[in-house]
């Protein structure tokens, strides 16, 4: 028979899922029209690296319960869209929005990041969680996984502010139904 049971089109239909939320995160609105976006789309081997660097992670500095919990967490899905941001200053002046005067001062600080970015982010990581619930995908907005990413240098070294959305197509949301 040439039948394909939903069991066999999870984890594809996960991945086109997941490439959606990144064209929504691309082409959601960016400040002065410019785009730092970086967007990429994990597998279980790379989903698998990020939980043991969280673990590795959270033994070296003791750091609260829950990101053990995520660590395991993401290993319920088979894939996981990461989205970052580069933190370079837009130049809009005037503005002092990241807590300087004004760009020239923020460049003393390169790891500082620029505030339209991290908004432009923000915007981007809600437009492709939309797409995750509107297609019925079961997701999270997990910081612990940028953490991960960022020490495990996934994006460019210039990408300093990574989250991770995991997906999942189980009865039950692995990511909030949570023992």
């Amino acid at each position: 028979m040439d039948m394909k049971y939903e069991e066999q089109l999870r984890e594809e239909t996960l991945y086109t899922i997941a490439n959606k939320m990144a064209l929504a995160a691309r082409t959601a609105p960016k400040g002065k029209g410019k785009d730092n976006l970086v967007a990429a789309v994990a597998g279980r081997e790379t989903i698998k690296k990020i939980s043991d660097k969280i673990k590795n992670i959270n033994e070296e500095q003791g750091l609260p319960g829950f990101f053990l919990r995520d660590a395991d967490n993401i290993l319920s899905a088979p894939v996981m869209l990461l989205l970052g941001t580069k933190i370079k200053p837009r130049r809009l002046d005037p503005c002092g929005l990241c807590g300087f005067e004004n760009c020239d001062e923020k460049e003393k600080y390169p790891n500082h990041p620029c505030a339209f970015n991290t908004g432009d982010l923000g915007i981007a990581i809600g437009s492709a969680a939309s797409i995750a619930a509107d297609n019925r995908a079961d997701n999270r907005i997990m910081y612990t996984v940028g953490i991960a990413a960022l020490r495990l240098g996934l994006f460019e070294e210039d990408v300093k502010i990574i989250y991770g959305i995991p997906l999942s197509s189980t009865g039950k949301n692995p990511f909030f139904d949570r023992k």
